[in-house]
């Protein structure tokens, strides 16, 4: 009897506090996308969906939201098997160097294209490029960009961890590389490709930032959304077709989960042994280098012209773009994105351990629910979360304030982190918290002094996830923010609005220094933590 009443003291106030985060996660989630699906009532959706504006714009998101999602797992595969596969020096700092890209906002990729390819691009004049590469290849190569370095992190991190033992067979049985490939590796690949290419897809789909620069008359749904809703106002339409967005991405969240190798806790039996080749080596040098300078190209073009007096009348070195966008609020909008940022990073870390702990180290029924409410915003876009937020806050006494950007960030970018500890936690051993019980040691002094030391290094990552995102968001804050509270990636569009793109190069280069700045202080972190230990 006794027994049974200590294990009800066990598991009641974990399963109170599942039910407090699954009631936050109703309130944060769910209540906000109901409440904006339900405006759908007073509009017509069938002549929405009907007119051929919408239908083109559908059509131009899926057939680009393909060809960019092919080409962007491709480039990511190759270029992890040349830093993962190969002996080329520099690994560290390759891997660097091939992530700046998530590091700007995408509409910063676009401006960026617009300098070398557009109308007036510096690589438009020389080449004789006409017209400028606006429509649709300019929202491929722009999404490509954007894109890529998620889906190379993710190849490179299966194929880093992936076990030696069975390459080892293939070579005493005298397989050739090319039956090793398709006998080991690509069944080794199959299920994580699947993760990266659904992943890969919903980040284009998605994504308003490119088309908005580039896409010229090529209308995506995003730009669709955003222009109905900033421009006309029209939250009913704006529904209609977030309604529609979520779908894909809904469908991909899915079907990741479906094939998500479950059986694969990255156990390596030995570490695979990458053999001599001089030939292989250089080939993936020339690779690894040729899209760096392609990816740096953008970059550094919308880098000078933040110091440019007019592109592409005046090329005089000059500090006017600086001086304007100060005087327009730069720094007290960056001083915004940093306090939201900062805020976002530590508080949704908090969160996203405490849910993950839940789930992953306490299973009961109710942490498959909660689990999943955790997992949902990877399904919504951040224009579809923002306008929702919108309508269920409107009358509430958070609305215009801090605490929605706060909510509406951590709510946006959550997924990842929390499956970052999710996956964590589950590998550490899942008997710590009853030995610890045996010697009279309580379920925090377990977490405290064992779960979260082990786990440092996933939560510096995930706090720079939050930070990093927040930095460069613009969609899921562009319905929420106004002129006290304004985040900087929302002066990008401002400035190109007002066609003003030396300012909004300058902005870009601002969150690309602070973010660079967080990645390079927690490098020295865990560079400090791994000496201690």
């Amino acid at each position: 009897m006794s027994a049974a009443r200590s294990m009800r003291k066990k598991y009641i106030p974990s399963t109170a506090l599942k039910i407090v985060l699954c009631i936050f996660w109703l309130f944060a989630i769910i209540l906000p996308l109901i409440r904006m699906l339900s405006t759908m009532a007073t509009v017509d959706v069938g002549q929405v969906l009907s007119t051929a504006k919408f239908a083109r714009a559908l059509g131009h998101s899926l057939l680009v939201t393909a060809v960019a999602t092919v080409i962007s797992v491709c480039l990511a595969g190759l270029l992890a098997w040349c830093v993962a596969r190969t002996n080329i020096k520099h690994k560290a700092l390759l891997n660097t160097l091939l992530i700046v890209p998530m590091l700007i906002p995408s509409i910063s990729h676009g401006m960026g294209l617009i300098i070398i390819l557009g109308s007036n691009g510096w690589i438009s004049r020389i080449i004789g490029l006409q017209n400028g590469i606006y429509g649709f290849w300019g929202i491929v190569i722009g999404s490509v960009m954007y894109s890529f370095p998620v889906a190379y992190l993710m190849i490179y991190d299966v194929l880093h961890y992936e076990d030696g033992t069975p390459y080892e067979a293939g070579n005493v049985m005298g397989l050739s590389v090319k039956d090793k490939f398709f006998a080991i590796t690509l069944p080794y690949l199959r299920k994580p490709l699947i993760s990266v290419i659904f992943a890969t897809f919903t980040m284009v789909i998605t994504d308003y930032g490119v088309p908005l620069m580039v896409g010229g008359k090529f209308t995506t749904l995003p730009v669709m959304m955003y222009q109905d809703v900033i421009g006309m106002l029209d939250f009913g339409k704006g529904s209609v077709i977030g309604m529609i967005m979520l779908i894909p991405a809904i469908i991909a969240c899915v079907i990741d989960m479906a094939n998500r190798d479950k059986g694969n806790a990255n156990f390596v039996g030995k570490p695979y042994t990458i053999k001599k080749n001089v030939a292989r080596d250089n080939v993936a040098r020339i690779i690894c280098i040729l899209t760096i300078i392609l990816i740096f190209l953008p970059i550094a073009s919308f880098a000078v012209l933040g110091f440019i007096n007019k592109y592409p009348i005046d090329m005089a070195f000059s500090f006017k773009n600086l001086n304007q966008a100060v005087h327009m609020g730069a720094m007290k909008y960056l001083r915004n994105s940093v306090i939201i940022a900062v805020v976002v990073s530590i508080l949704g870390t908090a969160l996203a351990l405490v849910n993950a702990y839940m789930t992953a180290r306490n299973k009961t029924k109710l942490s498959y629910v909660l689990h999943l409410m955790s997992i949902t915003s990877l399904a919504i876009p951040g224009l579809v979360l923002g306008l929702s937020y919108v309508m269920f806050f409107k009358s509430t006494p958070i609305y215009g304030t801090f605490a929605i950007l706060f909510l509406v960030n951590a709510m946006h970018f959550f997924a990842s982190p929390y499956l970052m500890a999710y996956n964590t936690f589950g590998k550490i051993n899942e008997n710590l918290e009853d030995v610890g019980s045996t010697m009279g040691i309580g379920r925090w002094g377990i977490i405290k002094d064992v779960i979260l030391p082990q786990s440092f290094g996933t939560i510096l990552e995930m706090m720079s996830y939050f930070f990093i995102n927040c930095m460069m968001t613009i969609s899921a804050v562009s319905f929420l923010a106004n002129v006290s509270d304004k985040p900087l990636a929302l002066m990008i569009t401002q400035f190109e609005g007002q066609m003003q793109l030396e300012c909004a190069a300058f902005v870009s280069l601002l969150i690309l220094a602070v973010n660079v700045l967080l990645k390079v202080v927690i490098y020295f972190i865990k560079k400090a933590t791994n000496k201690s230990n």
